[in-house]
């Protein structure tokens, strides 16, 4: 088995599964985040050699391919009109036995991710999976120094995104 062989089974048994829930958490969708995961793998092997920080490259990678999936069904959308997207792109149906209440903490979460920046976003997924900050830094091209700054400030972006529907609409108990 050649070096570069072993070295990307290495990869992947210590990767692909952090790299799934990030692109899983940032798409929404698990088949198109193992599609997205296992592409970037395949990138990786194609290219026969192991970059220097391979976590960040197969974030960069990764983050690409799904922009890239993004632009194509927003391209379809708008030639298929509105109607017909809806029908061929909508998401699946939600499983009948789904608890009502993580359906609305999901709801929430996902609607709170979606007023912040993408970088806030990205920050935020790639933490939560565990990513280091010199890992982070290069996958976003940010400067190592600034992450925890920025992820401590998105933190509270979406706290306060989060929060936010509690803090309009419920009645409070005035006793």
């Amino acid at each position: 088995m050649s070096s570069f062989h072993a070295r990307f089974l290495e990869l992947y048994d210590a990767h692909y599964d952090r790299l799934f829930r990030y692109l899983d958490r940032l798409s929404g969708d698990a088949e198109l985040a193992a599609d997205l995961a296992q592409d970037a793998f395949v990138r990786l092997y194609a290219r026969g050699a192991s970059p220097d920080q391979p976590a960040a490259w197969l974030v960069t990678v990764a983050m690409n391919l799904l922009r890239n999936v993004r632009t194509t069904q927003t391209r379809r959308r708008r030639l298929l009109g509105v109607a017909r997207a809806e029908g061929t792109l909508a998401d699946p149906a939600p499983a009948p036995n789904d608890a009502v209440e993580a359906v609305d903490v999901q709801r929430r979460v996902r609607a709170a991710l979606a007023q912040l920046s993408e970088r806030d976003r990205h920050l935020l997924l790639l933490r939560s999976e565990g990513y280091r900050y010199q890992e982070i830094a290069a996958a976003l091209e940010l400067n190592p120094a600034s992450v925890g700054v920025l992820v401590a400030r998105a933190k509270h972006a979406f706290r306060a995104a989060y929060e936010e529907p509690r803090d309009r609409g419920e009645p409070t108990d005035a006793r």
